[in-house]
């Protein structure tokens, strides 16, 4: 039963993801064909623009941190009875908590002034 439960859970966790980035991909299918000036007016200043034969590339960058807490204390690091090294980090806890921080680019192709095509990259897309 607990299995099935984890089970479902993560299933409904990846479909919410799939469907984040298709309604991410479906608004920027939106912005090709329109104006480079028209799109910085949308999406404002890029953090970065390329020049590279008759092509343009503008990324703009999206990036925020996660914070997983610390797990259980336990073994030689804490617990209960104390151990060798004291109780762990931050007084309980066997490992310090965990910062992962999350990224997408995206960069769109700029061809004759126009929005050609755009990519994704990172694991903060979808």
């Amino acid at each position: 039963m607990r299995a099935a439960l984890f089970a479902a859970s993560v299933i409904l966790l990846l479909a919410g993801c799939v469907n984040r980035l298709a309604e991410r991909e479906a608004f920027l299918s939106t912005l090709v064909g329109i104006s480079e000036a028209d799109l910085v007016r949308s999406l404002g200043v890029p953090n970065r623009t390329v020049d590279t034969a008759g092509h343009r590339f503008l990324a703009y960058v999206e990036s925020n941190w996660d914070v997983f807490p610390s797990g259980p204390a336990g073994g030689p690091w804490g617990g209960p009875w104390g151990g060798p090294w004291g109780r762990g980090w931050a007084g309980g806890s066997a490992f310090p908590p965990e910062l992962v921080e999350r990224v997408c680019e995206t960069t769109f192709e700029i061809t004759d002034g126009r929005v050609s095509a755009f990519t994704l990259h990172g694991n903060a897309c979808g």
